[in-house]
């Protein structure tokens, strides 16, 4: 193998594929990223067997082959590296790789490119196309509810449904729940249910960047894998294995209070509560106030520590229904408040001992439900 790219291309896309390199495997190779010339461009891959990121960067190829070497080591070095081209020249006897950029030269010591695992190929005649920033904002919008522990593996995951011209996805830790929808051009031929790992999600979220029209989804029939495929960028990732739980007895079929906020405003008050609530297991209480012909309605966020003191906030409000006090996992509130874009923000109650839900005011796709928490008087 005798390849020459840019040191910014190449820096760029070890960053891409870095966070799939496994840092605690068994197989030496799996902490390695793979190098390989394909049709005049250099392929790069990592995997840790439940995820596989692969990207190619423009090069030209002198003599075609392929090697992998440790991925700390190469990202180190070529991050230290001067802005100019790179030189990369495989020695095949001795598994190494000759690295120089205009005075700095290096040998880094690799292991056959053979004993990578087999990188599964996109089926290109049959993958649903959504558009990257819809999907980006879906994995924004839903991938803070799942859980991040695995106690029960199937949370830790999107359940995601392509049906007719529709992608739905739901996440959920027990404490809160997510669910978004959303429009994709052209229709799914048959309606298909998965759970996507959450990581896999937000790593696509990651690397997809703004200038990647569309992202590709293939689910390769027996082989319990997700593709998704972004021109440059191919992610494949494990599926997880289960049925995910029926959360649609958890949404509330009636409301008693309808709460609206400005969501910048509403994110502050919480962000605020968020420094006292730390001690009390992020407990804040949320008081809504209708008010009355003379007084407009408010919203109080308030959070109590036994050891550092305590907040209030109040805000402007449009109440409709009755004045209510609800206990709220407030960085749970943080985060969903973090990734919502319309200018307002509903907030839905019935009773303090009663989830509360909330929705962009204005989007009717998306919808978050909390837990309540219990407070002390």
């Amino acid at each position: 193998m005798k390849v020459s790219c840019l040191q910014e291309n190449l820096a760029k896309g070890l960053s891409i594929v870095g966070r799939a390199v496994s840092t605690r495997s068994t197989l030496p190779v799996l902490a390695n990223v793979l190098l390989a010339t394909d049709n005049g461009r250099l392929k790069l891959s990592a995997t840790n067997l439940e995820i596989v990121v692969t990207c190619w960067i423009g090069a030209k190829v002198e003599e075609e082959g392929a090697i992998t070497v440790p991925a700390r080591t190469f990202g180190d070095l070529v991050s230290a590296l001067p802005q100019d081209r790179v030189d990369l020249a495989l020695n095949e006897q001795t598994q190494t790789l000759h690295i120089s950029c205009l005075r700095t030269e290096a040998n880094v010591k690799g292991i056959d490119a053979q004993e990578f695992p087999l990188v599964p190929e996109p089926d290109p005649d049959d993958r649903i196309r959504v558009q990257t920033d819809i999907f980006r904002q879906m994995i924004s919008q839903v991938a803070i509810a799942a859980a991040v522990d695995d106690t029960r593996p199937i949370l830790t995951g999107v359940a995601t449904r392509f049906e007719g011209s529709q992608v739905m996805m739901a996440a959920t830790d027990g404490f809160r729940l997510s669910v978004k929808s959303a429009q994709i051009p052209g229709l799914v031929a048959e309606p298909q249910s998965v759970v996507v790992p959450s990581r896999a999600l937000q790593e696509l979220a990651r690397v997809a960047t703004d200038d990647t029209e569309a992202i590709y989804i293939s689910l390769p029939h027996g082989r319990n894998q997700i593709i998704f495929d972004m021109e440059n960028i191919v992610i494949v990732s494990q599926l997880i294995d289960g049925n995910f739980p029926d959360y649609t007895p958890i949404i509330p079929k009636r409301k008693i209070t309808r709460t609206v906020m400005g969501t910048a405003e509403f994110l502050k008050a919480c962000k605020t509560a968020e420094i006292f609530a730390r001690e009390s297991s992020h407990t804040a209480r949320v008081q809504i106030d209708a008010g009355d012909e003379i007084t407009p309605g408010y919203a109080i966020i308030a959070a109590t520590s036994n050891e550092t003191g305590d907040n209030i906030a109040q805000i402007d409000a449009s109440v409709e229904g009755e004045s209510v006090e609800i206990a709220f996992n407030v960085k749970y509130m943080t985060d969903v408040l973090s990734v919502i874009d319309t200018p307002q923000v509903a907030l839905e109650t019935t009773t303090a001992m009663e989830p509360g839900v909330i929705k962009p005011v204005g989007d009717n796709d998306f919808m978050h439900i909390i837990m309540p928490m219990h407070f002390g008087r």
